[in-house]
């Protein structure tokens, strides 16, 4: 069965960021592409905040940044600061990037520590340029800059959800994507290999397509509603279930980082935007109401509330399948992560790139299937264990959440990690997981877990030179962010010529 019209069932975020994807085959391979969503459904508008990848999507589907950026009202983000996670009090940032550079092939943490065995007193923050960038409000892009011994700046983006999709709507339907305004009514199989055939609209239409995409949110219209796929509830590991959000006026400053603040039963986002603040509430039913919950959050708010309170429910965790028959789930149709590490947009660029490069449009076949659910389904569980690590590595003990989740069980594939970290500080990715070394480190580390000992290779570095070359890279560091403006400044000026055309 050849492929020539995909149907994607839901808009917002994961449905429009399809759409802009797809809509590059349109024209050069005469590929249809319709998206069908009501203006009486609401979408979830949690994953306001990006990671790096994220940049990249947007250079593959033509996307112009600074146009992209003042459409959403958008700011740039530099990492996560995370305040009262291993005990209350505590706050680290986790960078995007790394910490220095490698020095004669050892990693620069394990040559910080060294150092620091032998009475260096900077934090290895220092050497983050992000970091220090962050701390002091301040940001600037780097390509094409001409000191080749400066470090880097990786970045990625604070988006209002609700306009991204909006300007990826535009994009995609100039390159020839149809939008259906309706809700579904009715989903029709095929009788000899249980595919979907088509969807009815409330009004009638039927919607032929020979493979669907599931944008539709938590219910997982196709995927669950009408596949009866299965979900694999990971609420044991990330007990949270339950999510309170409310936009604010913002402030003067424009932080060029997201905030994730621990309370007694979870914990508050808040993502800077250049017209308001985006925030919320992530908590465990068990252990709080949403009364207290809610209070929590507007005691908790920079400026004043703009919007009634959206409450939220939902049970972490994933599709068995996120590719079943010719329906691909991509989104919270797929599964649900909460946005601890901004992983939601992520998980939709991800699957988007896997669907991409597994499709055929001469055919359907399990193998494609099957690759994608494996491939999806480790992505899953090494983000599933990155965000266990944030509630798992604590001393708190000031309430029932917290000491559950100090003692809880939690995956081999984590306790592995964690251990062999403790032993000599090295850190073991396996194949292309997400986050990297400067990840692991700086949560590990931010919230007190820290190596009894160093990478013996680091001994083995010249003496003589290494702290001029580790005085090097704390001054470069410092000269780059001390020529960089404030955040908002060079948002506002980034984003000038855009607002103008």
């Amino acid at each position: 069965m050849s492929v020539q019209t995909i149907v994607i069932v839901g808009g917002g975020t994961a449905g429009w960021m399809t759409a802009a994807a797809l809509s590059k085959l349109v024209k050069p391979r005469g590929l249809s592409v319709t998206l069908v969503e009501s203006e009486q459904i609401g979408t979830v508008g949690v994953g306001e905040a990006t990671i790096p990848p994220f940049v990249d999507f947007n250079q593959l589907i033509g996307v112009d940044e600074a146009e992209m950026l003042a459409a959403a009202k958008g700011s740039f983000k530099l990492g996560i600061q995370f305040v009262n996670w291993g005990k209350i009090g505590d706050s680290y940032l986790h960078p995007f990037g790394n910490y220095g550079y490698e020095v004669d092939g050892v990693s620069f943490h394990n040559v910080w520590m060294r150092m620091r065995a032998a009475g260096d007193q900077r934090p290895l923050a220092y050497f983050s340029p992000e970091t220090m960038a962050a701390q002091f409000g301040r940001f600037a892009k780097t390509d094409g800059d001409e000191r080749g011994d400066l470090p880097p700046i990786n970045y990625a983006y604070h988006l209002d959800a609700g306009l991204y999709a909006r300007f990826l709507r535009q994009l995609a339907e100039s390159r020839g994507v149809i939008r259906r305004e309706g809700k579904v009514a009715d989903v029709q199989l095929n009788g000899e290999n249980g595919h979907v055939r088509s969807v009815t609209l409330e009004d009638g239409s039927v919607l032929e397509g020979d493979l669907f995409v599931d944008c539709s949110g938590f219910r997982g219209l196709l995927i669950e509603q009408v596949l009866e796929t299965g979900y694999e509830d990971w609420t044991h590991w990330l007990p949270c279930d339950r999510a309170v959000a409310i936009p604010s006026s913002g402030g003067g400053k424009l932080p060029p980082y997201t905030k994730a603040t621990a309370w007694k039963a979870g914990w508050q986002w808040q993502v800077p935007l250049q017209h308001r603040n985006g925030n919320g509430h992530v908590y465990c039913s068990a252990h709080m109401s949403d009364d207290e919950a809610l209070s929590i959050l507007t005691d908790n708010i920079e400026g004043e509330a703009l919007a009634e309170p959206n409450f939220l429910r939902f049970t972490t965790g994933r599709r068995k399948k996120f590719w079943n028959r010719n329906v691909v789930a991509l989104g919270l149709s797929a599964g649900f992560m909460e946005p601890l590490e901004s992983t939601s947009i992520h998980l939709i660029n991800t699957g988007i790139s896997k669907l991409i490069a597994l499709l055929s449009l001469d055919d359907i076949s399990p193998m494609q299937e099957q690759a994608f659910n494996r491939l999806t389904a480790k992505e899953y569980a090494r983000i599933r264990d990155f965000l266990i690590l944030h509630y798992y590595a604590t001393s708190r003990d000031d309430s029932d959440f917290w000491n559950y989740c100090r003692t809880m069980s939690v995956p081999d594939s984590l306790t592995e990690k964690i251990e062999l970290f403790r032993l000599n500080g090295q850190i073991f990715r396996e194949e292309d997981e997400l986050f990297a070394q400067t990840s692991w480190i700086a949560v590990m580390m931010g919230q007190g877990i820290m190596p009894m000992g160093y990478s013996p290779m680091a001994d083995a570095l010249d003496d003589p030179g290494l702290p001029a070359e580790i005085d090097g890279i704390d001054q470069s560091i410092r000269y780059r962010v001390g020529q960089m403006p404030e955040h908002r400044a060079y948002v506002d000026a980034f984003c000038k010529n855009a607002r103008a055309a």
